[in-house]
């Protein structure tokens, strides 16, 4: 990905991280609006690169082909226009999609509690990653290898205490700091 060129800052997509169940597409849908920016879902996107759902990747065509797709995705939506970006939580896995964050997005890690994001998840039974399985300890499990992944973002943010409103304030906030979007007070 040594091809990539990079860009300046404040024409940087903005590309939400975190854990699945954090509410990077809750929250990306309401920051895309705050700052006047279009949004777009990674898993969203994918359903439609593949016709299918993400449960169905999974099922019929295994991790390592969603992988595979989510990759392709990413590397779409980070090398178009700026936006703002919801990904997987477990995009940031693929060495080439962290180098084009890298190289092209203002990562935020949205940060939240394990026994939180445990509560949020388990309202709907659409995570393959969590089927059958203790959904604290899966989280667990992900945050050892994905948290030290995370923690490279530019900016972090915890999102657990508030409402929506809230984490869109907190990663505002963040992202001025940053000087990754003009002062929008």
């Amino acid at each position: 990905m040594s091809d990539v060129v990079a860009i300046p800052v404040h024409q940087r997509t903005i590309a939400l991280v975190g854990l699945m169940g954090v509410g990077k597409s809750t929250v990306g849908r309401r920051l895309a609006r705050r700052l006047n920016l279009p949004f777009a879902d990674g898993d969203v996107e994918i359903e439609a690169a593949a016709h299918m759902s993400v449960s169905d990747i999974f099922g019929q065509l295994g991790e390592p082909e969603f992988r595979a797709g989510e990759a392709r995705v990413m590397k779409r939506l980070l090398l178009g226009p700026r936006l703002i970006l919801a990904t997987g939580g477990g995009a940031i896995l693929n060495p080439d999609t962290r180098d084009l964050m890298k190289a092209r997005a203002t990562t935020v890690w949205m940060r939240a509690d394990l026994d939180v994001v445990a509560q949020r998840v388990q309202r709907r039974d659409t995570r393959p990653l969590l089927r059958g399985r203790d959904p604290v300890e899966a989280l667990r499990a992900m945050a050892e290898v994905r948290y030290p992944l995370y923690a490279t973002a530019d900016v972090v943010v915890d999102v657990a205490g508030g409402g929506h409103a809230d984490a869109v304030e907190a990663i505002v906030c963040g992202l001025e700091a940053f000087g990754a979007v003009e002062t929008t007070r």
